[in-house]
């Protein structure tokens, strides 16, 4: 039986990480996934599949509608071959995940293709083409989370589907229902929307993108109906039917109207539960709630002190960086260090165009809270460089505490704002002040000039260019 310092069961960004991290620290490791290719959710069917559809629709809607502003001229139809999308994204996904297993390699990470479930608290048994235990001195739970679903919605995986199917179908829909208007639904909406899809977001809030500032809600509510996109706020769905090749989704709006949607396919974006199906946790006796969630300390250790938990299995935003965060986070407490997490400074982002992008505290939050704070917001259209190449939506917001300016919170839409959030996290880990910000030299013309801007509109209303 081989032995191993440090088991990790699951390959997606916390697993992987976490496997690199203790590897580098000198500690013998194996990686255990159950599909034949690593990366996880993060690189085979979430964010790295949708953000090569993203940037492939992106190009396709800018030759249609911009680049003849641009002087650009091509002649012909332009024309739309979807099945060359689809098998772009996923040669990016197969380049991904083949250096991930580089990676593997290169750390000296032993692999095991199969599914991992405990034996007992040091005890794994890989259950795959070959079927053997392994045993561990320490083990991490990385299993990650599924597509959420409502109780009376039964998923086809045809016409009623969850972002997994959204993001290999043959054909571009004709009327896309979405079901959420979250990140996944927002950013695959947007999708087929660019592509020629009639596109109805149908959200029970009463806004889209609820858990962020609620500026960010309106701005790119008001950006994508502009781009043609439908929005039903506080629906309550109540029933999802197919009939052959038409899907009618029932709800209810907020003054108890009944309404019907119908369309070719429905996507289901209600969020993400813990993945713990077949880990068998109870042979080793860690505690899984009634939500499916592992329950883990502050240390991210569960309740059994060898093993360990991180990432979407565990409290907090369903993030890759989040569970990348926490993977570095286990092997380094693992081997003795003392490693910390600022759960307040990982910044959220929705990657529709314009992007969305905030970290910290919201208005909404600060208010609730009961702290004192300044605003200051400065919008795109107000930067050269946001003219120049056409992308004028959007504002970066700073909220920055009244008494000491320290900043609380930073909010922004708008071109490559989600690079540009990375700022922000950088002033806030240092507990920069709104003067702080607005002091540091910004290059011209740089969409970055907003965050400086909105520093400066922190500070006594002192913006320059607007």
């Amino acid at each position: 039986m081989s032995t191993y310092d440090v088991a990790i069961i699951g390959s997606g960004p916390g697993g992987y990480v976490a496997a690199i991290r203790c590897a580098q620290l000198g500690m013998k490791t194996a990686l255990i996934e159950k599909y034949t290719t690593l990366g996880g959710t993060c690189l085979n069917v979430g964010c790295i599949p949708s953000k090569a559809l993203l940037d492939s629709s992106h190009h396709y809607e800018d030759a249609l509608k911009h680049f003849e502003e641009h002087g650009i001229e091509i002649p012909g139809e332009i024309k739309l071959n979807f099945k060359k999308m689809i098998d772009r994204k996923q040669s990016v996904v197969d380049q991904t995940t083949k250096g991930i297993e580089f990676l593997m390699n290169k750390n000296k990470v032993d692999v095991f293709t199969g599914t991992g479930s405990f034996k007992d608290a040091t005890h794994i048994e890989i259950t795959g083409e070959k079927n053997q235990t392994i045993e561990a001195k320490h083990a991490i739970i990385a299993t990650g989370s599924k597509p959420a679903s409502l109780p009376f919605i039964k998923i086809d995986k045809e016409r009623i589907i969850t972002s997994t199917e959204a993001l290999k179908l043959t054909e571009v829909p004709k009327h896309f229902i979405v079901i959420g208007g979250g990140v996944i639904g927002l950013e695959l909406g947007q999708v087929y929307r660019r592509l020629g899809a009639e596109v109805s977001v149908v959200e029970y809030m009463d806004r889209i993108i609820p858990t962020m500032d609620s500026a960010q809600s309106k701005e790119l509510t008001k950006v994508m109906k502009k781009q043609g996109v439908k929005f039903y706020v506080s629906h309550k769905v109540s029933a999802v039917t197919r009939k052959k090749n038409e899907v009618t989704v029932t709800a209810t709006d907020k003054k108890d109207n009944e309404v019907t949607f119908t369309g070719d396919y429905c996507l289901v974006s209600v969020g993400r539960r813990p993945f713990t199906d077949g880990l068998k946790a109870e042979n080793a006796g860690v505690k899984i709630n009634e939500r499916g969630m592992v329950e883990v300390n502050e240390h991210l250790q569960t309740n059994i002190k060898n093993i360990y938990a991180i990432g979407d299995v565990v409290r907090g935003a369903m993030l890759a960086h989040k569970a990348e965060e926490e993977g570095v986070f286990v092997a380094e407490t693992i081997a003795g260090q003392k490693p910390h997490i600022d759960y307040n400074l990982i910044p959220g982002v929705v990657y529709t165009w314009p992007e969305v992008a905030s970290v910290g505290k919201t208005e909404e939050q600060l208010a609730e809270a009961g702290v004192a704070f300044k605003v200051g917001q400065f919008p795109m259209r107000a930067l050269g460089r946001s003219r120049a190449s056409g992308d004028t939506d959007g504002f970066v917001k700073i909220l920055s505490h009244k008494e000491t300016d320290e900043v609380l919170g930073v909010h922004m839409v708008g071109a490559r704002v989600a690079d540009l959030i990375a700022e922000a996290v950088t002033a806030m880990e240092f507990r920069a002040s709104a003067e702080d910000i607005a002091r540091m030299s910004h290059a011209h013309p740089t969409y970055a000039e907003a965050v400086k801007e909105a520093a400066l509109a922190a500070t006594e209303d002192r913006a320059l260019h607007v």
